[in-house]
């Protein structure tokens, strides 16, 4: 597949040239979050086709921006991880985030999906590193067939696919009710209360845990 360019000694449009094909960074955003199997890009990019994910993921690697590595024991199954330039492009990503949290998001459309593990960086994203002081505490979240989990540590935040050892406190929830959480539309306690949420582990954990992501104030793009 022929690669587009800008043809400008531009930093901003050589960057674009290496992630501002469509999918691009959708795929480095999935990386961010671990090492992914092409099956594992498969399922949470859904319409992206298996010949045009191939052709993306060819050219990560050339640019070197991803790599091959194999999992370890006891999945030994190939995968894709982000090299040093990939990973360095999360500040991007986080910062597109916010901005859409702002400018850019509304209620969910008909036609479009929602991914629970996408709240792994949205985790991120909403982080009150204010609220988080003093605190730390491990969380687990099981949305449905996915599991992801977050490190507080004193107003820093690390968020990881995959189960957490010794949590301080899971989050069990269905993916309505795990996005109604994210979206803000429900707080926890709520959830819990309808049973749509269950919650275990240490109750100083689950209590500050509201607290700890704040979405920002939604604002209308309007013409001047």
């Amino acid at each position: 597949m022929e690669q587009r360019n800008y043809n400008q000694y531009c930093a901003t449009a050589r960057t674009l040239d290496l992630v501002g094909e469509r999918w691009t960074l959708l795929l480095v955003r999935e990386l961010l979050t671990g090492p992914k199997r092409f099956s594992d890009l498969q399922h949470s990019l859904r319409g992206l086709g298996t010949g045009l994910l191939a052709a993306r993921m060819k050219h990560l690697e050339r640019e070197g921006l991803a790599h091959k590595i194999t999992l370890p024991p006891p999945a030994r199954t190939p995968a894709y991880a982000l090299t040093q330039a990939g990973a360095d492009l999360e500040p991007v990503v986080m910062a597109l985030a916010r901005w859409g949290l702002t400018w850019a998001m509304d209620e969910p459309r008909e036609q479009e999906s929602f991914h629970p593990g996408w709240a792994v960086l949205g985790l991120k994203a909403c982080f009150d590193a204010d609220a988080a002081a003093g605190l730390r505490a491990l969380y687990e979240f099981r949305v449905e067939e996915e599991v992801f989990h977050a490190r507080v540590d004193d107003g820093t935040i690390e968020t990881v696919h995959g189960p957490a050892q010794h949590p301080d406190a899971v989050i069990t929830a269905g993916r309505d009710a795990f996005r109604d959480l994210a979206a803000s539309r429900t707080t926890l306690e709520e959830a819990i209360g309808s049973g749509a949420v269950s919650a275990t582990g240490d109750g100083e954990a689950l209590r500050r845990l509201h607290g700890l992501f704040r979405l920002p104030t939604r604002r209308l793009r309007t013409a001047l």
